[in-house]
């Protein structure tokens, strides 16, 4: 690795991020082409409706000029016949030289297998290690989650005073956290297939949940409200907006005449049972597999908080902290439910980072240690 190299593929992934939202729930991927003599003569990022890998955008557009040439490509170039064909062929008809990658492919299909397709082709592979590899995998890690797993990569998000509180007992009018936060939610609800609530949160909240980055999306960002019996409000904003894009996960205890009612106005619904009446999130989550949603938000209350975490669901936190207390008993903190009663039974989480959001405010992002879900 080169300071070329870096600077190359540091440029794949700021190409590769101008397909957010466009790509799911196939990987973010840019490509450079950079000629013999160091110059760049090609480059492309991957969305899903344009069906051309990043590779190939960035040789049709280097031509010729690609010929003894490297490529740097923020993700192992695919060696495999997916809805296009595999891009290592595209490689090896350009006659470029060296392949330069940021990662590698962590799709069980795929692993390793470009780099070997190339290499059997005479191609020098580099694959890059550190911070960039680091990045790049960062970049798709819901993707990655998702080809491994079948299910979406699912992120809990709040925002949470210092003392861990997410609402007031008599007036919760105004915002936790700052304009600034706010606007950052947006940038990851961007960056999400799907975002789930909770009927108390829409009732308490009158909330929209949409995506207002004002961002392209290849397909609407899918609304979900939990609703075990179905009391969601027909006036609330939420289904006052709907646009296909708003889904009802509910439960067999609903009333028919409640189905009907939203059958009536075309809002689908799902019903996912669980014990004690309540909506089975892990079931709601394996079936947005199924339907090819790669990342999940969560975003709601105390109570569905801790069903998400104690339910094993949950695969990220994403906590935007506020300079403020509010205390009490009855102030709601960000999980509620039963809890754990011991300290040696609490969820342990992992690979946290703080991030700067604005002055005074920060988030923190963490993962979670699933050995922990069964814990009593």
């Amino acid at each position: 690795m080169t300071a070329a190299d870096r600077h190359w593929l540091r440029e794949t992934l700021a190409l590769a991020r101008r397909g957010r939202a466009l790509a799911s729930p196939n990987p973010l991927v840019g490509a450079v082409v950079v000629d013999s003599a160091g110059r760049k003569v090609g480059e492309g990022f991957y969305t899903y409706e344009g069906r051309k890998h990043a590779e190939v955008l960035a040789l049709e557009e280097a031509g010729e000029a690609a010929r003894g040439g490297a490529v740097y490509v923020s993700l192992e170039p695919c060696g495999i016949h997916g809805r296009t064909p595999p891009c290592v062929d595209a490689l090896a008809a350009a006659g470029v030289s060296r392949v330069v990658a940021a990662a590698r492919d962590e799709n069980p299909e795929v692993d390793g297998v470009g780099y070997e397709r190339l290499r059997a082709c005479g191609i020098e592979v580099v694959e890059a290690d550190g911070e960039i590899a680091a990045e790049a995998r960062r970049l798709n890690e819901a993707f990655f989650h998702y080809a491994r797993t079948g299910k979406p990569l699912v992120t809990l998000k709040a925002a949470v005073t210092l003392d861990g509180k997410i609402a007031a007992p008599d007036d919760n009018t105004g915002w936790i956290t700052s304009a600034a936060a706010r606007a950052h939610v947006q940038q990851m609800r961007h960056d999400h297939d799907a975002i789930l609530t909770g009927i108390g949160t829409v009732q308490a909240d009158d909330c929209l949940l949409t995506d207002r980055s004002a961002l392209p999306r290849r397909r609407p960002l899918l609304r979900i409200v939990a609703d075990s019996l179905l009391r969601l409000p027909v006036d609330s904003r939420i289904v006052e907006s709907a646009a296909g894009d708003l889904l009802i996960a509910t439960t067999s205890a609903a009333r028919q005449a409640r189905r009907r009612l939203f059958e009536s106005l075309n809002i689908p619904m799902e019903i996912f049972d669980a014990p004690a009446g309540r909506v089975d999130l892990s079931a709601l989550v394996e079936w947005l597999g199924t339907q090819r949603i790669a990342s999940l938000m969560i975003e709601t209350g105390s109570k569905l908080n801790w069903g998400a975490l104690e339910g094993g669901v949950v695969d990220k936190l994403l906590l935007y902290y506020a300079p403020k207390i509010l205390g009490g008993l009855d102030s709601l903190p960000m999980v509620g439910g039963v809890g754990r009663r011991t300290r040696a039974g609490a969820l342990l989480l992992e690979n946290l980072k703080i991030l700067p959001v604005a002055k005074d405010e920060f988030a923190v992002e963490a993962y979670v240690v699933k050995q922990a879900a069964t814990v009593p």
